[in-house]
């Protein structure tokens, strides 16, 4: 977490901690807080404030859209590399997937054909993908939706683009968007869905009416107040950040192609449609588990595919839709970099990575 989303937090666990949806003193305090959370962060994010819908993060927020904007007549629509938590409720809704080129992009036409085929409800096309970090043309992407299905819900899961995109502006072009704190230096379990104004949606949490009656619940005060600060913070600094981070990974990645034989830069060579905060590459002949432990024996703490909820390694669906052959995305790997990056990481990861691979190739652990 950010430093200042820390302080921000922490009255609100202790003297200003009182129930939001109390009619004493202290409780609307806590509520005049969310209230003034929730005007700045639409101000960041570019809605307005009743378009904000408080909840306990990403997933939450993407379920949320999946399950209560497609609601009715027709199926609902997603891409093939979408984070787990917009992917699996389409697929439990016998929903439609559309495919993806050998980088991730997704497929225009054949987005535009499904569309076609027969009645849709909802889209949903992830902004940024959370495993690779290609950044989605949203804008194109939305024209095909709204001249193939003119009257569907289109959604995009933009938890992974507010440090690295213009949301306001990228996002502007959908009726919902999902948000989570903890990927912008806020706090863990908390998050936003946005929903424009004249879009109906059906609440999946039923019983104390908050949030407009979208979704019900005793909402977490100190969360929402951290949210925003560190969103304020991260939309200040982004284009600076966006910069100082961009040549980090790039040297990060070209310092792992210059000292690993037969590395694969899993998307290219072309850098400039993926954020500065991914780096992610194959290593042929090296599992992702066995190369995971040894770095984090050195304090580098890196992943393979997304994270589950048991920690445990899992094949990516996003490698595989992308075509990257079995044996190769065995040996996955993807780094990240943050507010809190440094040039002395990228050194030690240098020497790590190397290190760990060579070792591993040579029949070590």
């Amino acid at each position: 977490m950010r430093p200042e989303a820390v302080e921000a937090m922490l009255p609100f666990l202790t003297d200003r901690y009182a129930n939001p949806s109390g009619s004493h003193r202290r409780a609307r305090d806590a509520r005049r807080a969310i209230d003034e959370a929730r005007d700045e962060l639409a101000a960041l994010v570019g809605c307005e404030p009743g378009d904000i819908v408080f909840t306990s993060g990403g997933t939450e927020s993407d379920n949320l859209a999946v399950f209560g904007l497609g609601e009715g007549d027709g199926i609902a629509v997603c891409s093939a590399v979408e984070h787990h938590a917009v992917l699996d409720p389409v697929e439990s809704i016998d929903g439609r997937t559309v495919p993806v080129d050998h980088r991730g992009r997704i497929d225009h036409d054949a987005l535009g054909a499904i569309l076609a085929e027969q009645p849709v409800r909802l889209v949903s096309l992830m902004a940024v993908n959370n495993e690779t970090g290609l950044v989605q043309p949203l804008d194109k992407l939305a024209s095909v939706v709204r001249d193939a299905a003119p009257d569907a819900v289109l959604h995009t899961d933009a938890v992974q683009a507010l440090c690295w995109t213009d949301v306001a502006g990228t996002c502007g072009v959908v009726d919902s968007f999902s948000l989570s704190a903890h990927k912008f230096g806020g706090p863990k379990g908390v998050g936003a869905l946005v929903v424009r104004a004249g879009v109906p949606i059906h609440a999946r949490q039923l019983g104390g009416g908050q949030e407009r009656e979208r979704r019900s619940g005793t909402q977490n005060v100190a969360g929402i107040v951290a949210m925003t600060v560190a969103a304020r913070l991260t939309v200040v600094e982004r284009d600076t950040e966006i910069a100082r981070l961009g040549a980090l990974r790039d040297r990060l990645l070209d310092g792992l192609l210059d000292r690993v034989d037969g590395l694969v830069e899993t998307l290219g060579p072309d850098r400039s449609d993926r954020v500065a905060g991914i780096a992610h590459v194959c290593v042929p002949g090296v599992e992702s588990e066995a190369l995971l432990y040894l770095l984090e024996r050195s304090d580098v703490s890196a992943s393979a595919a997304s994270s589950c909820a048991s920690g445990a390694l899992q094949s990516s669906h996003v490698l595989a839709a992308m075509g990257v052959d079995a044996s190769l995305a065995g040996g996955s790997l993807r780094l990240s970099l943050g507010h809190t990056t440094t040039p002395s990481d990228v050194d030690d990861a240098l020497e790590v990575i190397p290190a760990a691979i060579e070792r591993l190739r040579a029949g070590g652990l």
